[in-house]
């Protein structure tokens, strides 16, 4: 590697927009975040998160238009 061409990596200081702190290593001193992993809906399990439908496609369609699936 070539010396004097890479940045240095400093203790950066993590502050979110919900207040939470937290500390790791950048070439800034100091970063502030909008959301992090204490915040964003994605972590605390919200329905935003979840990528699994409840009823699939034909499911929705059959209840749509009345349509029974029964065994025969």
């Amino acid at each position: 590697m070539k010396k004097g061409i890479h940045p240095e990596y400093v203790e950066t200081n993590v502050t979110c927009a919900c207040g939470n702190k937290f500390t790791v290593q950048s070439n800034k001193k100091e970063l502030h975040l909008e959301v992090c992993n204490e915040c964003h809906p994605f972590y605390k399990g919200g329905k935003e998160g979840t990528a699994v439908s409840k009823t699939g496609r034909v499911e929705k369609f059959n209840r749509k238009y009345g349509l029974n699936q029964e065994a025969k």
